[in-house]
C-alpha cells in the first residue's frame, strides 16, 4: 500500500527534504531503486550510486543529503531508519491462529489461541507457547520449556528442554537451545559424561541465526540477555552469559562459563576460552582468540593476516628461532653491564 513521504517522516523521526506527497510502496538498494521505491545510503562505498539512483526518496544521513538527486529523509542513523521503515512497509504475513492437524501438542502443554503451531511441529510436556508466536513446520519445543509472546521459531528449530524466551524473539532454522553442554570428566577408564541439569535463560528481543547452537548449564542456567544479536553457526557453550545487546558473527565459538559484557561486538570466527570475564563495550576482531580476561572496553584483535607463501614460511623461520634470539639479546646485556 502506498505510503507518502510525509507521513513516513512524521512516523520515523526524519527530516524530508522534498514533496511530502511523494508516494512509495517498496523498499530497495540505489542501484536498480524505481520510481515508486524507497531506498538509502548508510555505507560511504556505495555513495558513487547515489548520483545516478531512480528511487523516490533516499534515506541518508545530513552529510550526504546535499548529493541526493530525490527526495531525502534525513536521519542520525539510516541504517536503523531504513530497517523500520523497511519493516512497516513490507511487514510479515499474517498467520491464521491455530494449531495445524498435523502438529502435535501434550495435554500439559498449553498453546495460547492467538498463536499458530504449523505442520509437523512438537509442543511437549508442561510447555507453553505465549501469544501471537509461531512455531514453524518440523519445530520442537520440549518440555518445561515456555515461548514469550510476539516470538517466531522458524522450521525445525529446537528448544530441547526447559528454555524460556522472553518476547519479540526470533529462532531462525536449524537453531538447537538447551542441548546439553559439553561437560566430561576423564578417569583411568576413559569419559565420564557429566549431567547437565540446568536451562537457558533468553531475554526479549534476542534473535538467533540458522544451526546456532546454545546449550543449557550445568547445574545453573545459560543466560541470553535482552536484544542479543547471534548469526548463523555459533556456538554457546553452557553457563555462559552475555549481556545485553551483544552481537556476533558467523562461527563465533564461546566456551563453558563465559562472561561477556553489554554491548560488545565479535567478528566472524571469534574464539571465547571458557571461564573468563570480557567487560562491556568491547569489540573483538575476526578470528580473535580470547584467552584472558578483558577488563577495559575497546577494541582487540589477535588475528594474523594472509601472507604470501614465502613471506610467511620466512616468518614463522623467524619465530621459531625467537627463543635463540632472545637468550643472545639476554648474553649480549650481561655482558655490557
Amino acid at each position: 500500500m502506498p505510503i507518502s513521504l510525509g507521513e513516513l517522516a512524521t512516523r520515523f523521526s526524519c527530516e524530508l527534504i522534498g514533496d511530502p506527497d511523494i508516494t512509495v510502496d517498496d523498499v530497495a538498494p540505489l542501484s536498480n531503486a524505481g520510481s515508486s521505491s524507497l531506498s538509502f545510503l548508510s555505507n560511504s562505498a556505495f555513495k558513487k550510486q547515489l548520483s545516478s539512483t531512480k528511487a523516490a526518496a533516499v534515506i541518508l544521513s545530513a552529510d550526504d543529503a546535499p548529493d541526493s538527486p530525490t527526495a531525502a529523509l534525513v536521519h542520525d542513523n539510516p541504517y536503523a531508519c531504513y530497517a523500520r521503515i523497511a519493516a512497516f512497509i513490507r511487514p510479515r504475513p499474517m498467520l491464521a491462529a491455530g494449531v495445524h492437524a498435523t502438529a502435535v501438542v501434550a495435554e500439559t502443554a498449553r498453546v495460547a489461541n492467538t498463536s499458530h503451531v504449523a505442520a509437523n511441529a512438537v509442543i511437549e510436556d508442561r510447555s507453553v507457547i505465549g501469544e501471537n508466536s509461531y512455531i514453524g513446520p518440523g519445530a520442537v519445543v520440549g518440555p518445561d520449556c515456555v515461548v514469550g509472546d510476539d516470538c517466531r521459531l522458524n522450521a525445525n528449530v529446537t528448544f530441547v528442554r526447559n528454555v524460556a524466551t522472553g518476547d519479540r524473539c526470533v529462532f531462525h532454522s536449524g537453531s538447537v537451545v538447551g542441548a546439553d553442554g559439553f561437560g566430561n570428566a576423564m578417569t583411568d577408564e576413559g569419559w565420564v559424561s557429566v549431567p547437565q541439569f540446568g536451562g537457558v535463560r533468553i531475554g526479549n528481543d534476542v534473535e538467533v541465526g540458522a544451526s546456532t547452537t546454545i546449550d543449557c548449564g550445568a547445574i545453573e542456567d545459560t543466560v541470553i540477555e535482552n536484544g542479543v544479536r547471534l548469526d548463523n553457526q555459533i556456538q554457546i557453550g553452557h553457563n555462559v552469559h552475555v549481556g545485553e545487546h551483544t552481537a556476533m558473527a558467523s562461527s563465533v565459538a564461546v566456551a563453558g562459563s563465559a562472561h561477556i559484557g553489554k554491548r560488545c561486538l565479535l567478528a566472524g570466527m571469534v574464539g571465547v576460552a571458557g571461564h573468563i570475564t570480557i567487560c562491556d563495550d568491547v569489540i573483538i576482531n575476526g578470528k580473535g582468540m580470547v584467552s584472558k580476561n578483558i577488563t577495559e572496553p575497546g577494541g582487540y584483535a589477535s588475528n594474523f593476516p594472509v601472507e604470501g607463501v614465502r613471506t610467511w614460511n620466512r616468518r614463522v623461520a623467524i619465530f621459531r628461532r625467537i627463543d635463540k634470539l632472545l637468550a643472545r639479546v639476554s648474553k649480549l646485556e650481561k655482558d655490557n653491564k
